[in-house]
């Protein structure tokens, strides 16, 4: 980032309650009030689809480590040959 860009990161992180309505204010002038919740729905589909990536590859890493206690532990290798 270039200096300019670092000098500026802290203004926009002090955002106070007048600033957050004027921001909204501008978003509902802009979007108009239909509009708004198409934006949020698909704003939370896209958290959704990311947290559910995020576990997929939590299960992935965690899953090699699970293979490997089944095969030293017996009765872990007879529940898995029953599914």
């Amino acid at each position: 980032m270039t200096t300019c860009m670092i000098n500026m990161l802290p203004l926009f992180m002090n955002l106070g309650t007048g600033e957050i309505i004027i921001i909204v204010f501008v978003v509902l002038l802009l979007f108009g009030g239909k509009k708004i919740p198409e934006l949020m729905k698909g704003l939370g589909k896209g958290v959704r689809s990311f947290k559910q990536g995020m576990n997929d590859i939590t299960d992935e890493i965690n899953r090699p480590l699970d293979n490997d206690d089944s095969a030293t532990d017996p009765k872990k290798q007879d529940k898995q040959s029953q599914r």
